[in-house]
C-alpha cells in the first residue's frame, strides 16, 4: 500500500504532521527555488507561525531527500524498456492464446466436416438403397406375373 511518503500528491493526515518548537503542526510545502542544488521538487514541512512582526518560526523538516518523479535519464530509459517488455509479453501471451484457440477451433470443425460428410455418404446409400427398393418389386411383380401366365398357360395345354 503506498503511503503519502511515497505519493507526490498525497497530502498527510494532520495528525501525521509533526509539531515545530511554537506547538503547532506543520504545514506540507514544496520547495520551488532552485537553491540548493537538487532539492527543488522536494517536499518539507514548515510551521505556519507568523507573528505581528512578521517574525517566523524556522522550524523546517524535510520529506524527500530528493524530488519525488524526478529520476535519471537512464532509471527513466530502463524504466521504458520494461514496461515495453512487459507490454510484448502480454502481448505474446495473448498471442499464444489465440494461436491455442485457432487450433481448439480448427480441430472441432474437422471433426464437424468429416462427420457431415458421414452423414451425406450415408444419405447417399440410403436414397440409392429407397431407389433400389422401389426398383426390385415392380420388376418381381412382372417377373410374377409372366410366371403365372407361362404355368397356367402350361397346364391348359
Amino acid at each position: 500500500m503506498s503511503t503519502w511518503r511515497d505519493d507526490p500528491n498525497a497530502i498527510p493526515p494532520w495528525n501525521e504532521r509533526p509539531k515545530c518548537h511554537c506547538g503547532f503542526r506543520t504545514w506540507l510545502q514544496v520547495w520551488t527555488d532552485p537553491l540548493p542544488q537538487g532539492k527543488k521538487g522536494c517536499r518539507f514541512f514548515k510551521c505556519p507561525d507568523i507573528d505581528d512582526d512578521f517574525k517566523a518560526c524556522t522550524f523546517m523538516q524535510w520529506i524527500d531527500t530528493r524530488p519525488l518523479g524526478r529520476v535519471s535519464l537512464k532509471e527513466e530509459q530502463e524504466r521504458r524498456v520494461r514496461q515495453q517488455q512487459i507490454h510484448l509479453k502480454g502481448k505474446e501471451d495473448e498471442l499464444k492464446r489465440r494461436r491455442a484457440e485457432l487450433g481448439q477451433r480448427e480441430a472441432a470443425l474437422k471433426i464437424q466436416e468429416e462427420q457431415f460428410q458421414a452423414r451425406e455418404a450415408q444419405f447417399k446409400r440410403e436414397a440409392e438403397e429407397q431407389k433400389n427398393r422401389y426398383k426390385e418389386p415392380a420388376q418381381s411383380s412382372t417377373s410374377d406375373g409372366r410366371n403365372k401366365k407361362e404355368k397356367f398357360l402350361r397346364s391348359t395345354q
